[in-house]
């Protein structure tokens, strides 16, 4: 009988090393899986590049929309655009967006929505010197969570979060995909940067200072 006791720490021990393998495979498969159920992945949108928010951010919540008032200027930091004057323009009768009257302009599509009223409102930059230049340079680059001011004729500032970045080749950037509003009833706004391929910002009202 004095290998009795031995016989059972051997059996103990098979066990335990039966359970570290289960809690192994499990942790593999759950690890394979992905975010749980809830969780966001990181965006993927566009066709050329996107630019979404990172993995489990947390935006700003969307505020009520603004009286009515005209844009008049709008900044972006991340670009080092603090100040470029909007003016009004007419929507593209190709794609849907307001063309350049000058160099450098950045315009308004008075056809739609004013910025902070509820609905789509589109401001679009042009460059001088072509693609790469102009107010909205570099705008690819800039991040999910990032802000976009808008001054307007009331005196206010709207302040608007970038909740997406989106660029897709030339003819490929009709008038839904630019228009098409995210949250109904909120105050969107899209910055569209007139390159190749064609890059727009997709934000909406979070903030709002001034009158």
């Amino acid at each position: 009988m004095p290998n009795e006791p031995l016989a059972a720490t051997d059996g103990y021990g098979r066990l335990l090393t039966g359970v570290a393998w289960a809690v192994l495979l499990l942790g593999l498969w759950v690890w394979g899986r992905g975010p749980a159920e809830g969780q966001l992945p990181a965006a993927t949108t566009g066709d050329v590049a996107a630019v979404g928010r990172p993995l489990l951010q947390e935006l700003p919540r969307a505020i009520d929309p603004l009286p009515a008032a005209r844009p008049t200027a709008v900044g972006i930091g991340a670009l080092g655009t603090a100040h470029a004057d909007v003016i009004p323009g007419g929507p593209d009768t190709t794609d849907g967006t307001p063309p350049g009257q000058e160099p450098d302009d950045v315009v308004w599509d008075a056809s739609r929505t004013q910025p902070g009223r509820p609905g789509v409102a589109v401001l679009t930059g042009r460059g001088e010197a072509g693609p790469g230049h102009g107010p909205f340079a570099g705008l690819a680059g800039i991040h999910a969570g990032e802000t976009v001011r808008v001054a307007r004729s009331d005196g206010s500032i709207a302040e608007f979060t970038v909740e997406d970045v989106r660029s897709r080749p030339a003819g490929r950037t009709g008038a839904r995909w630019i228009h098409r509003a995210h949250e109904h009833g909120r105050a969107e706004l899209r910055i569209v940067a007139e390159d190749r391929p064609r890059t727009v910002v997709f934000a909406y009202l979070t903030g709002v200072s001034g009158p």
